[in-house]
Parts: structure tokens; C-alpha cells; sequence
């Protein structure tokens, strides 16, 4: 039977709820604040007196903030920390609670989907014991979390705002939102916004007639045509120039745009997604993002776990992908202790893309057994905490080690790292496409992104 933590200094509320709470099938334990760390649950119910500053970084820091499903109850009154902790993880906030109907309801249908996710798990591929949902891989608790999430979302055409770290999944996230949505038979447009011309950033997104402008020598339909009745992903969300982000959020509430010279208006019918490696927070305080964009796109914001804070998920997800490359190329490799320990060490800053491509990497220079002589220079240096530029170190190797460990220092904010390179992000973009042609020689797998 999973556990429910119920967390409350209200005695009154407790008592009425806890027995109410253990007729959904949970084991509930009780705190009276978040500073009670004795307890591991897979769902938590918080109703504080009144939100505090101090009670949402209780919440930042908590054990379970990344692993459990978390259900705000409130008074009402309108309170940012509260908002703060729907947009960072939370999954429902009842406000003035008279009637707990609406509240069993929830807690009900999250004890259906533990139980059925205790005893059918997802069937193991390539001789990985991984859990699957959609094309995402892990056992994690904080990977179950997010499937949960993930399957309430998808059925509702709500836009989605994808929060993670470069290399975690977002983009597979999205995808995986469309495969399981009544979209799914419809197309998929996935759209990196750091990697268009400002330019062309409107014709790209609405289309533009021929002769709008000079080089427009042919009609183009823009992405938001192209996805139809499906999904278009806006990655990189907060790289689009803040003017045409204005734009954006007239489609995203109207639904009607202009191709560029043209008066005609169309209507757009394709549900958005959007994904950032920034905290939007951040972004909007920066400059980077308009806050009522934000709060358009975010109907239903996500946070994708780094690959840091998924436990075993990383020596599995090591294994996974090696059993994949043993798979395609008919051979039986394995990883020595040695290796298996430093993944477990390691911090990977650029998260399963990072580990994929030091997986990948190694198998093409093992024989028979991968060790760290195999595994990339920039991780084992990393890993080591040593500089890989040194005497007879390539101009080559030497570039690619100084932008990929300023990216770690810039948390993988490309813009930032950019600025710091003294580079535009369209050639930082070119840089990291050159080092990661090693993609070509391998398998469409998941987690890419």
C-alpha cells in the first residue's frame, strides 16, 4: 500500500481528514510542517495556516519535492508562494475546502494509478530493467512522478510549459505528451527557437507570401500551419525575441494569425507546448521572457528531473543504452566496476544526452570490455575534476572543452554562455551540432533531449 503524508498544523483538519485519506487506500502519517523529514510517501497533502516564504524553501529543499505528488490546500486568499509551488511541481491546489469530495476524488484515482503501477510494470527492453512511458525510460520516483503528470496532461488540450535542463528528455517529454493525446494521429512540429534567424523567427512561425520581402521568392506555409490539428513544440521558448513573443501570445489567445504580407486571417488549431532550460521566473526578471506569455503557456507547467536526481536510473539508463549498441552491432560489451562507479559519481551536467553520448562513444573504442580509458576525454576529466587542456592538447579539443565547461558553469544556459564565449548562440548552436556528429552513427533511441 503506498504512503500519504498529510502535513498540517491544524489539528481539526488532520483529525477529520486522516481517516477519510486511509479509506483511499493509503497508509497516512502526519506532520505538523515541512521540516519533518521523517517520513517517505508518494503523496503529500500540505495545508499550512498561511503560505510562507519559509515554508515554499522548506518545500524547494524537501525529500519528496521531486519524488511525490503534492496537493495544496489553502483558505483561498491569493498567496505567490503557493502559486510558486503550482508552478514548480505541485499538481492541485483546493482552495476553501468545504466539501472533501472533489479532494477524495484525486487522491482515489492517484492510488489507481500507484496500484496498477505496482502490479503491471511497464515489460523491460533491450534487457534493461527500466520502467517506459511513451519513450521516456525510468524507475525512478521522480520519473513515475512525471508520468503521472504526463498522462493527465495529455489527455486535455491545455497548453504545456516543459521546465528542465538541457539533455533531459524535454523534447522526448513532448512527444511522448502527443503520442498519447487524441492528437496523435495529427502532425508534430518541434521547433528550436534559439536556432532561427530574429529574422526569420515570424516568416518561420506564420508563414509569408511570395514577395513579402526580398529573398521571398515562393509562398512558405509556417510551422503553425504545417501542425494542422496537432502539436507544435516551441523549444528554447525563451531565446525568441521579445517582440515576437508578442506575437505569440496573440495566436495563443485569439488562435488567428497573418502570414507576413498577407491581410487574409487563418486560425490556428494545433496545441502548443513550450520547453526552456530556464527557471521562468529568472527569465522573466532577465528580460528573456514576457510574463504574460509565461502565463498563457503555462496552463500546465512540468519539470523534467535532471538526470542527478534519479537514483539508479543512471547506471540502468548506462546499461540500456549499451545494450542497444550491443544489440546493433551483434556484440556483448559490458562496463567494468570502475566505469559504473564513476557514472554513479558523476554530476552530468549535460544529463542523458550527456550519459548516451559518453555510452556511445565508449562502445566504439572498447574491445570487449569498456573501462574509463574508454569513455570520452571531457567526462573522465569531469569526472576527475582535472582541465583537459594542456601541452599537446588540439586547438580543436581545446575550444571544445572551453564551451562545453562554460556551459556547465552557465547551468547549460546557452545565451549566457554565449555571451561569456564572446560567440552568437546560432554559432554556439553550430558548435555543439559539430561535436555531437557521433548522433549519426547511432540508433533513434530515447531521451536524446
Amino acid at each position: 500500500m503506498a504512503n500519504l503524508l498529510l502535513v498540517t498544523p491544524d489539528t481539526v483538519l488532520s483529525a477529520r481528514l486522516s481517516k477519510l485519506l486511509a479509506e483511499c487506500g493509503f497508509d497516512v502519517y502526519q506532520a505538523t510542517d515541512l521540516a519533518d523529514y521523517r517520513y517517505t510517501a508518494e503523496l503529500v497533502i500540505f495545508s499550512p495556516n498561511q503560505m510562507s516564504e519559509a515554508d515554499y524553501k522548506l518545500f524547494e529543499k524537501h525529500p519528496l519535492q521531486n519524488t511525490a505528488d503534492w496537493i495544496l490546500l489553502s483558505e483561498g486568499s491569493p498567496n505567490s508562494w503557493l502559486d510558486m509551488m503550482m508552478s514548480h511541481g505541485a499538481a492541485y491546489h483546493f482552495r476553501q475546502l468545504e466539501d472533501f469530495g472533489p479532494l477524495l476524488d484525486v487522491v482515489r484515482e492517484l492510488s489507481d494509478e500507484l496500484q496498477q503501477l505496482t502490479q503491471c510494470p511497464q515489460k523491460a527492453i533491450f534487457s534493461s530493467s527500466l520502467d517506459q512511458y511513451g519513450s521516456l525510460l525510468g524507475s525512478s520516483a521522480a520519473m513515475h512522478k512525471l508520468y503521472r503528470l504526463m498522462r493527465r496532461v495529455s489527455q486535455i488540450d491545455a497548453n504545456v510549459l516543459l521546465i528542465g535542463e538541457s539533455g533531459c528528455g524535454k523534447e522526448i517529454a513532448a512527444r511522448t505528451i502527443h503520442e498519447q493525446s487524441p492528437r496523435a494521429a495529427e502532425p508534430m512540429i518541434c521547433v528550436n527557437c534559439a536556432a532561427l534567424a530574429s529574422e526569420l523567427v515570424e516568416s518561420e512561425l506564420f508563414g509569408h507570401e511570395k514577395g513579402a520581402f526580398t529573398g521571398a521568392v515562393n509562398q512558405h506555409i509556417g510551422f503553425f500551419e504545417q501542425g494542422g490539428r496537432g502539436t507544435l513544440l516551441l523549444d528554447e521558448i525563451t531565446e525568441m525575441p521579445l517582440a515576437l513573443q508578442s506575437k505569440l501570445l496573440r495566436v495563443l489567445e485569439s488562435g488567428e494569425f497573418r502570414r507576413v504580407g498577407s491581410d487574409v486571417v487563418r486560425q490556428s488549431h494545433v496545441r502548443v507546448i513550450a520547453a526552456t532550460n530556464r527557471h521562468p521566473e529568472q527569465a522573466i526578471e532577465d528580460g528573456f521572457l514576457r510574463e504574460d506569455l509565461y502565463f498563457r503557456l503555462a496552463h500546465f507547467p512540468i519539470q523534467i528531473p535532471p538526470l542527478r536526481q534519479r537514483g539508479n536510473d543512471i547506471i540502468e539508463l548506462a546499461n540500456h543504452f549499451l545494450a542497444y549498441r550491443n544489440q546493433a552491432t551483434n556484440s556483448a560489451k559490458v562496463f567494468s566496476a570502475a566505469v559504473l562507479q564513476a557514472f554513479a559519481n558523476y554530476s552530468w551536467p549535460g544529463n542523458v544526452r550527456e550519459l548516451k553520448h559518453c555510452v556511445e562513444s565508449a562502445h566504439i573504442l572498447a574491445e570487449t570490455t569498456i573501462t574509463t580509458d574508454d569513455l570520452p576525454n571531457f567526462s573522465v576529466n569531469q569526472i576527475n575534476n582535472e582541465s583537459v587542456i594542456g601541452p599537446g592538447t588540439s586547438i580543436k579539443e581545446a575550444e571544445k572543452s572551453l564551451i562545453l565547461s562554460t556551459l556547465d558553469a552557465c547551468e547549460q544556459n546557452k545565451t549566457i554562455a554565449a555571451k561569456q564565449l564572446g560567440i552568437t548562440v546560432k554559432t554556439l548552436y553550430n558548435k555543439l551540432e559539430q561535436y555531437n556528429q557521433i548522433d549519426s552513427l547511432l540508433p533513434t533511441g530515447s531521451e536524446l533531449r
